[in-house]
């Protein structure tokens, strides 16, 4: 592996920008500085008058997912390799165990899978049933497998949906171990009854999917989530918040000095609902997802969450579904596979939506792409961070570089693009994962296999460290 020298760029962490080159050796950033020499041997790249920033992290993806009957067209391989395109250098996956299957044994078939991966990624996995063995699991998982967040879907009723005994459970198991609960917030009792009644109304299209999911079932289920981690004094992130209500509850448990964090999709924040309304069923039902596109009004709010800094991160859900397997809904919306793509677009819109209209400042773009992330599942200052000593996950992005995005030259597998048409200025032109430039100017040199696997130290280990130092001390006497 030769150093890199990304020279004469400026550098945009979280908290501050500065002129600076940046020499990466081994995989590890060396030095971030003006006039800054190259090795012999090393491959220079020329940063001129662009911006060098930490790789994005994605917290939200499912590559490789079996869900609904089918599997998802990416695997960790190609949906990886499409998010270094983008600038995205690191994932955090979901580990979905089967009908009463055990997360452990989950988690090593996902491990097996993702070895191809081209990206670094770690996971979370999800508790979709309690009893012993899961409890077991949890802390086997943590304690040994780095995996420091656990999910747990508040809907999908008659699959994964984990009921309220499950939540407080899973809840308390988390905080004795250090770990983070998230939820899919929805109400899967209401949607379930929304269904039928759409169904039975013959409302049987893809419309059909935002009918039986309103505003006001996300709403509910965030604000339970809320309530059962305030009462267990444990922290919860709320994943893909889609809309007013949602964003609502969680800023008032927020300014109440409740540990609650918010996650918003590129999706959300630009696509709105009108889509289900269109006369073609394969374009609209490429957009079912859930929770689905809102009003745009809700649009408005997301991105006033994340300006407030009620919502600290962006993620894509990506999770993609070809149109023959969306097919398969055609006459029951019900039956379509909710998923929709994006990694490789994510962080290109949300700059587009984000900075050029004023809403986000660079530096706030780089936290809620990546260092906020990093900070809420403990890979900080490892990623989400240019300086010394932090993993060389990079991109270089150019400001006024454009591009429309399409399914034509995305290099994701799926077959349809939620962000079609849309032209966005502000581009990555290269990237750099683990001391490699895998993406140049288009050229995309992703690696199969080159991606590692990320343990995740539990959020009470630092505690726990100095406790243990500190009873080891011996006693001081005190001279009076």
């Amino acid at each position: 592996m030769s150093a890199i020298l990304i020279r004469g760029g400026t550098v945009v962490n979280g908290d501050r920008s500065v002129r600076a080159d940046v020499l990466c050796d081994g995989g590890v950033v060396r030095a971030v500085g003006e006039g800054l020499t190259a090795p012999a041997g090393a491959e220079v790249v020329d940063a001129g008058g662009q911006l060098v920033m930490p790789g994005g992290i994605d917290p939200h993806t499912h590559m490789q997912l079996p869900f609904m009957g089918t599997v998802t067209m990416d695997d960790f391989f190609t949906g990886t390799a499409a998010g270094l395109a983008g600038g995205t250098t690191t994932i955090i996956d979901f580990v979905m165990p089967g009908a009463r299957q055990r997360p452990l044994e989950a988690y090593r078939t996902w491990r097996e899978w993702a070895e191809k991966s081209a990206a670094d990624y770690a996971f979370h996995v999800a508790i979709t049933w309690w009893g012993d063995a899961v409890h077991e699991d949890m802390g086997t998982l943590v304690r040994e497998e780095g995996v420091t967040s656990f999910k747990h879907f508040m809907a999908y009723k008659n699959a994964i949906m984990a009921d309220d005994e499950t939540l407080v459970r899973s809840f308390r198991r988390a905080l004795e171990l250090g770990a983070m609960p998230t939820v899919h917030a929805e109400n899967g009792e209401l949607v379930f009854l929304l269904q039928q009644e759409m169904l039975v109304r013959e409302i049987s299209g893809p419309e059909g999917h935002p009918l039986s999911r309103p505003p006001a079932v996300e709403g509910e289920a965030t604000n339970r989530a809320i309530a059962i981690a305030g009462v267990l004094n444990v922290p919860v992130y709320v994943v893909h918040v889609s809309c007013a209500e949602s964003l609502e509850a969680i800023a008032r448990a927020r300014a109440a000095g409740q540990r609650v964090y918010g996650e918003a999709l590129a999706g959300h924040l630009v696509v709105d609902d009108s889509a289900y309304r269109s006369p073609d069923f394969a374009t609209a039902a490429a957009h079912v997802m859930s929770p689905p596109f809102r009003p745009k009004e809700h649009q408005e709010a997301l991105w006033r969450g994340l300006q407030a800094g009620h919502l600290q991160t962006t993620a894509t859900d990506h999770c993609t579904f070809c149109a023959g397997q969306k097919a398969v809904g055609r006459g029951d919306f019900t039956k379509i596979p909710n998923g929709c793509g994006g990694v490789e677009e994510r962080m290109a819109v949300i700059w587009d939506a984000g900075v050029n209209t004023g809403r986000l400042t660079p530096n706030e773009f780089v936290r809620v792409t990546s260092t906020n992330a990093a900070q809420l599942f403990n890979l900080y200052p490892r990623k989400g961070l240019v300086a010394p000593g932090a993993d060389a996950d990079l991109v270089v992005w150019d400001p006024e570089g454009t591009k429309t995005l399409s399914v034509k030259t995305q290099f994701s597998k799926g077959d349809f693009n939620v962000f079609e048409g849309r032209t966005v200025r502000g581009v990555p032109t290269h990237t750099v994962s683990g001391g490699r430039v895998v993406f140049a100017r288009g050229d995309l040199r992703a690696e199969r296999g080159a991606g590692r696997y990320l343990k995740r130290p539990a959020f009470n280990a630092v505690t726990e460290a100095l406790g243990r130092a500190a009873s080891r001390r011996a006693p001081v006497a005190v001279k009076r």
